[in-house]
């Protein structure tokens, strides 16, 4: 049974429309028009998923996709940005970390334990920010306590017996009023909290010390766990830590960072542990999503015969089977059935193919797109369209000094013509090549900068043609600068 947190988070999806999404992606992704829509579709299956019948739902698989494309074309954004749409579990792992259950390195079960990790965070994210208004109040009552304990006088006051047995004292005014002392001290020190409250609130406080106690963590228990081993003794560690008696000790530090500390101390007493890690196990299993990014490098040529690196690929693609196809998977947190995980897998296919893995990881990624390369109008659009195109960083980054950057149009068009024209010389990298040539563009202009003090900076043609035209030209220099 989905939990009431669950269907909330994919409540969201249904003002997902597969346009919608495709939409969104377009603020911050320039073209590759049939990969925003097949992602979008598979996104819009999860909600369609959920309003099935139950007796159909746990058969209906989801459609995992190849992204086949070269570098730097936008594939690895795609699926970052439809996650961070969705709101759901997502990791990005690179399929050539993995080696075959026998090998050294990490087997492939370890990207699940990832995604529960990133799922876990996420929750925990939303649920600080359900309560943070609450450990807030509560963090300010502690720092008030701190600065101004309550008088111990007023302590041993309350009772007769504790002043030794005698009657309470009474105050009685000029106009005949009568109060008990210890009223007049409750009051005394109610208004100089409130004033101390107000203080704190305005930030005059922060440099005070206050005297706080802080958890000390027990010494680590290092434990050499072999290879291949079952996923509870990677935590055995964990648990001998928590076994142990939590001991505390007293620091003395300015309120700033006693602000700090409390506000965490506070937040793990608001959150349940135990509500955070079920939902977000919940969430992994019906949202979640895994970018498996470089499939090509495990996709080795079949039919010829297997030696070298080549078996410990297809042994990968083995062990990765189970894992699309859904299977359960032992975490430190409980088992997590993966059979409704999304996968997006990526890889250039320069060498490879996709035909070239085995026909049973083939037949579990039934969706292929192809990505396009970037052209000289991409790259002009890249740097103009996007809400986070390189020259409006570059122009936020320059304005943090004092002064503005522009770009004009024909200066834009320079830098795309000079990117298009690397890649097509040397190695085509996308539009990552736009990094490198922006970088070397203005690394003058942002070392002078300080020194330069306040002003506009027009980036035009002539100024990129001054600065990148040696550049260009010298093949030697263009190879390891550009």
């Amino acid at each position: 049974m989905t939990s009431p947190r669950t269907l909330q988070a994919l409540a969201r999806l249904a003002e997902l429309t597969p346009r919608s999404i495709v939409a969104e992606l377009d603020r911050y992704i320039v073209g590759q028009a049939d990969a925003k829509k097949s992602v979008a579709i598979a996104m819009r299956n999860r909600w369609r998923r959920q309003r099935t019948p139950e007796s159909i739902r746990e058969e209906i698989s989801p459609n995992n996709i190849i992204l086949v494309g070269p570098t730097g074309v936008g594939k690895t954004e795609i699926a970052r940005r439809l996650a961070k749409l969705a709101g759901a579990p997502f990791i990005k792992v690179e399929a050539s970390k993995f080696t075959e259950v026998g090998y050294v390195g990490r087997d492939v079960e370890s990207m699940v334990r990832d995604l529960v990790e990133s799922a876990i965070n996420m929750v925990r994210s939303e649920r600080e920010a359900e309560v943070e208004d609450l450990a807030h109040d509560r963090v300010d009552d502690r720092l008030l306590d701190l600065l101004l304990p309550v008088p111990a006088e007023s302590k041993s006051q309350t009772t007769p017996e504790a002043v030794g047995g005698d009657a309470p004292i009474f105050l009685v005014s000029s106009s005949g009023g009568v109060t008990q002392e210890t009223d007049v001290e409750k009051e005394r020190y109610k208004r100089t909290r409130d004033k101390l409250r107000q203080l704190l609130v305005d930030g005059q406080l922060e440099q005070r010390e206050v005297e706080i106690e802080v958890s000390q963590s027990a010494p680590m228990f290092d434990m050499v766990i072999p290879q291949g081993a079952p996923e509870g003794m990677g935590n055995f560690s964990d648990m001998l830590q928590d076994m142990l008696p939590k001991r505390t000790k007293k620091r003395t530090v300015k309120v700033s960072e006693a602000r700090r500390i409390l506000i965490q101390q506070e937040l793990d007493k608001l959150i349940d542990n135990e509500d955070v890690t079920a939902d977000a196990l919940e969430r992994v299993e019906s949202m979640g999503i895994i970018f498996l990014d470089e499939i090509d490098k495990i996709a080795g040529q079949r039919g010829q015969s297997m030696g070298g690196p080549d078996v410990s690929r297809e042994g990968v693609q083995r062990d990765l089977l189970p894992i699309v196809e859904g299977s359960n998977v032992q975490t430190k947190y409980g088992m997590v059935k993966t059979d409704h995980v999304l996968f997006i897998a990526a890889g250039a296919f320069h060498v490879a193919k996709p035909s070239d893995l085995i026909p049973e990881l083939q037949g579990r990624f039934p969706i292929r797109v192809e990505l396009k390369p970037l052209t000289e109008a991409d790259f002009v659009r890249i740097m103009t369209e996007p809400e986070n195109a390189l020259t409006k960083q570059y122009a936020a980054l320059v304005e943090a000094d004092g002064a503005k950057l522009s770009f004009t149009t024909d200066g834009i068009a320079e830098i795309a013509r000079i990117a298009a024209q690397v890649n097509d010389r040397m190695e085509n990298i996308g539009a990552r090549r736009l990094h490198t040539v922006m970088t070397t563009l203005l690394e003058e202009v942002l070392y002078d900068l300080p020194d330069r003090g306040s002003g506009e900076i027009a980036v035009d043609r002539a100024l990129v043609s001054e600065r990148l035209k040696t550049i260009v030209e010298d093949e030697d220099l263009r190879r390891y600068i550009l």
